[in-house]
């Protein structure tokens, strides 16, 4: 008698099962409960999971303003470092913070995967208005007006708000459930971002590739640098800072477009500061491993370090004479 009193109770159980059971499948096989979640600790968000029903957060959390502070944190800094997933790992380095904390100067890394151009990027800042006083700028294709996959469904897709809600939604589940019981979750490769400076941290398992050494690439599309060159001195114009605060770079990998970014520079009458380093590696192919960016961010600062203090000392002097003036 009892049990078949409990046979609704059961059947209930079954249909539940039978209909839950599939869609948290899907979640642990192609969502969010891919990929691990031991890098939301010290602030951090889940930026990307590398799954296709997940896969970029980043672009959203900025554009509709969904993250806690980042904007606040990105438009206060006083040195924004602006390019692609190569520049974020280049300077998601102990050596960058080292750098920056004595003493002490804000600093926002600004960097999107996808290999992100200004097509995002300049609108972007538009809607944070900075206050930086130092630009640092990975010219690997960021002066760029064609635009990326990700980027587009952002700026035109009337249901990018709607999605990038929902995946934010997701980690608030996704942060206690993985952080309690880690087996439920996957080891899909992910990055999180730290909202006070921006730097990505990796996790999960690396799929995209084993380590290459870092070296130069082959000429290509030598016909567009000079359009680059046209998009780079309009964006460089609506920047609020002297020509001279603006450094160029290009995080190296296993095809840096070392020649591109030269002309590129040249063009634009700026320096391309690109340590020159033996021995660097890519976890990848495409991106420095850890290693090689405490390395190569710690040489670009030995080099940038006295430009980005004197123009950091020549605001703070413009600073102190203005308001010494409106007190005269």
């Amino acid at each position: 008698m009892r049990i078949l009193a409990l046979r609704p109770a059961l059947y209930i159980l079954i249909i539940l099962c039978g209909i839950i059971g599939p869609f948290v499948f899907k979640l642990r096989g192609n969502g969010i409960f891919a990929c691990p979640a031991d890098g939301y600790a010290g602030n951090q968000y889940l930026a990307y999971c590398q799954v296709t029903g997940y896969g970029d957060y980043d672009h959203g959390a900025f554009w509709f303003g969904l993250e806690p502070d980042i904007e606040r944190f990105a438009a206060e800094a006083d040195v924004l470092f602006l390019g692609s997933s190569r520049m974020q790992f280049a300077f998601s380095s102990q050596a960058t913070r080292e750098w920056f904390s004595s003493p002490p100067v804000r600093y926002y890394l600004l960097g999107f995967s996808f290999t992100e151009n200004i097509v995002f990027t300049a609108p972007l800042l538009s809607k944070l208005r900075p206050q930086a006083k130092v630009y640092i700028i990975n010219v690997d294709r960021f002066f760029e007006d064609k635009e990326t996959e990700v980027g587009k469904a952002i700026l035109r897709e009337s249901d990018a708000l709607t999605r990038s809600k929902e995946k934010r939604f997701w980690q608030v589940l996704h942060e206690p459930i993985c952080t309690t019981l880690p087996m439920l979750c996957g080891r899909e490769a992910s990055f999180f971002r730290a909202r006070e400076d921006g730097a990505w941290q990796l996790k999960g398992i690396r799929p995209w590739g084993g380590s290459k050494a870092v070296a130069d690439g082959p000429v290509s599309d030598a016909d567009r640098w000079e359009h680059y060159a046209v998009l780079g001195k309009q964006f460089l114009s609506q920047l609020p800072v002297d020509r001279s605060c603006v450094l160029l770079t290009i995080a190296p990998y296993n095809a840096t477009k070392k020649a591109e970014a030269t002309a590129i520079a040249s063009a634009l009458k700026l320096d391309l500061l690109l340590p020159p380093l033996d021995g660097l590696q890519t976890f990848d192919g495409s991106h420095l491993d850890r290693p090689s960016a405490e390395r190569w961010s710690q040489a670009f600062f030995q080099a940038a370090g006295p430009r980005i203090r004197e123009c950091l000392s020549k605001d703070r002097t413009s600073a102190r004479q203005m308001n010494e003036l409106s007190h005269s």
